[in-house]
């Protein structure tokens, strides 16, 4: 494991004047869990549909959204920032001519994406407990979902740069992941779906995120969180095994 903690060192060193740059991904699930979860939760009260009818809407979207803030904060890294070393300023072919690998740079980028992404939930998550949104002891599972949502979707965005042709290919990205963003019931339950609409919903992996967050943070604990964590660990190895095939037919000459 020397060569990943290598890469995460010098990412270290290279981020730690840039740190304030995470700020942004802190403050947008903020925002949107004041103005979606406590201004719109007002007007809606209690969730309809769900078990315990004393859950308020802000309750239920609170974890929805450090779900994604996990999500975001690993693919913004293994997107946007690994196409620039990619393929604009071609970072790894310095770092090959050192002893590292490629296996070396993607367990080690996505280290790092993971890091990323627990920091910015860690931070989130401390703001969700000063509004007094963590109402079950099960809510300590929050920080493992975390890690692991990091992993998948880090995983993830490190096959898909390598994809990537253009800036203009971004849009595509986005075209995937806001509106899994927005029906992947962040902010609604899945019971408002017709059945094969909500099977759809299950297959997505921010559902699944979702899932491993808000049920624990709830108080509940299922079947249902276990096969979260299965689904996003089988996620997240198969899309770092596809990675690491795809950067090996990039880098190597």
């Amino acid at each position: 494991m020397a060569g990943p903690v290598a890469l995460v060192e010098r990412n270290l060193v290279i981020y730690r004047h840039t740190w304030y740059l995470l700020l942004a991904e802190i403050f947008e699930p903020v925002l949107y869990l004041l103005s979606m979860g406590v201004g719109i939760g007002a007007l809606v009260g209690h969730v309809p549909g769900l078990g315990d009818p004393s859950v308020g809407y802000v309750d239920f979207v609170a974890p929805a959204l450090l779900a994604t803030a996990a999500m975001n904060g690993a693919m913004n890294e293994t997107t946007f920032n690994i196409y620039g070393k990619l393929k604009m300023l071609h970072t790894y072919d310095s770092i090959l001519a050192t002893p590292l690998r490629i296996r070396d740079v993607a367990l080690g980028e996505v280290a790092w994406a993971l890091l990323r992404g627990t920091a910015v939930t860690v931070v989130f998550g401390a703001a969700i407990a000063a509004f007094g949104l963590v109402h079950s002891v099960w809510a300590l599972l929050i920080l493992p979902g975390a890690l692991l949502i990091a992993f998948a979707f880090a995983a993830t965005g490190l096959a898909v740069v390598t994809y990537i042709r253009s800036w203009q290919d971004f849009q595509l990205v986005q075209l995937v992941m806001l509106p899994m963003f927005l029906f992947a019931t962040t902010f609604y339950p899945l019971g408002v779906y017709a059945r094969p609409v909500q099977v759809a919903v299950e297959c997505l992996p921010l559902y699944q995120s979702i899932e491993l967050i808000r049920e624990p943070s709830l108080g509940v604990m299922n079947a249902g969180v276990g096969l979260a964590a299965l689904y996003l660990l089988v996620f997240g190895a198969v899309a770092l095994a596809v990675a690491l095939r795809r950067l090996e037919r990039t880098l190597v000459p």
